[in-house]
């Protein structure tokens, strides 16, 4: 009688066995997790890349501009303390000043109002000097209900508006008024003195205006 070796080993029931421990492969939850640490840590790779790119980029490209540090009224001297240097981002469609130019501005004028912690931009500074030729300055003492309650600004044009003077026993004629630019306003307590520009040939009318008192201002134009 022939025997049959049995290859495997069966169960009474019919089913085969699984393999022996040894020769199973388990995959541990770690091992699944490192695709995606993997992904995400080359995802901030990137990230880190582009943030030292841009940065380097931007500190490649910054320069030293003069800014203001405090406010100068136009026609006003500029002193030192006036002026200062930062490194900014550059900007062709912005004008500025180099850094290396800021000594050169001090005991200019200022041909606008400058505001402190703004760039200084070339236009800004002058060497004109106020009065210019054939100009005379006037100091205005105003009341504030004879001018607007708009603030004034340095080169708005403005009329000055008195009554002429009465010829013996005949009323006052008609007002008169002088065109001027205005340079400063200096308030006051009771009255508001505006510096400003008129022709030399009126100075004289216009001071002895002044006098009495009866001095109206108008605001004709605004330069900005």
């Amino acid at each position: 009688m022939t025997t049959r070796t049995a290859t495997t080993t069966e169960h009474a029931n019919g089913q085969v066995p699984l393999p022996p421990a040894a020769s199973r492969v388990v995959v541990s939850p770690k091992l699944r997790r490192r695709p995606l640490l993997v992904v995400l840590a080359a995802a901030l790779a990137a990230v880190g890349a582009v943030l030292g790119m841009l940065m380097w980029t931007s500190a490649t490209s910054t320069v030293e501009v003069v800014i203001v540090r405090a406010d100068v009224p136009r026609g006003e001297l500029i002193d030192a303390a006036d002026l200062g240097v930062a490194r900014v981002v550059t900007d062709p469609a912005m004008r500025t000043v180099p850094g290396n130019d800021l000594g050169s501005l001090v005991g200019r004028r200022a041909a606008v109002d400058l505001t402190a912690g703004t760039l200084l931009a070339p236009a800004a500074i002058t060497d004109v000097l106020l009065p210019a030729a054939g100009q005379v300055m006037v100091g205005v003492p105003i009341t504030p209900g004879l001018m607007p309650s708009e603030p004034l600004r340095a080169g708005d044009r403005v009329r000055l508006v008195h009554r002429t003077e009465a010829a013996a026993g005949r009323p006052a004629g008609k007002p008169a008024a002088v065109a001027a630019v205005v340079v400063r306003v200096v308030p006051g307590n009771t009255q508001v003195v505006v510096d400003v520009l008129v022709p030399a040939g009126v100075a004289t009318e216009l001071a002895a205006t002044v006098l009495s008192g009866k001095v109206a201002l108008v605001l004709d134009a605004r330069v900005r």
